[in-house]
């Protein structure tokens, strides 16, 4: 495996990898639940069903935080062909949960007026 690309999306990460194996077998690896729950646990999806594919190209979950403020989230898995014969993951984790946006826009000082304190 050889880690390609590392990029950082508004609301997430996007990375890519030279995978070895052939993109059926990858694709078998992210979308059949038998062998995805081997690296993906079952409690980290908001449904064990995807939210969208593309047969033997793309599928998307919807991911939810095991900890608070649970936020939800969604993780897009594409693959084709690498030109070694094995295959090209891309994997792209975007923070969707609308609770994210207001945690982002606070600034760290909240942004209150200056207090004097009482000596």
């Amino acid at each position: 495996m050889n880690d390609g690309k590392t990029k950082r999306p508004n609301n997430g990460i996007e990375l890519e990898f030279d995978l070895d194996e052939p993109p059926q077998k990858v694709w078998r690896a992210i979308s059949i639940p038998g062998f995805r729950d081997n690296w993906l646990p079952k409690d980290a999806l908001v449904d064990s069903e995807a939210t969208a594919i593309t047969p033997g190209q793309e599928v998307r979950y919807r991911l939810r935080d095991g900890t608070p403020p649970f936020l939800e989230s969604t993780v897009t898995f594409t693959i084709g062909p690498n030109t070694t014969g094995g295959t090209r993951l891309r994997i792209i984790h975007e923070l969707t949960d609308a609770r994210y946006d207001r945690m982002a826009k606070a600034a760290a000082n909240s942004n209150n007026p200056a207090l004097m304190l009482a000596a």
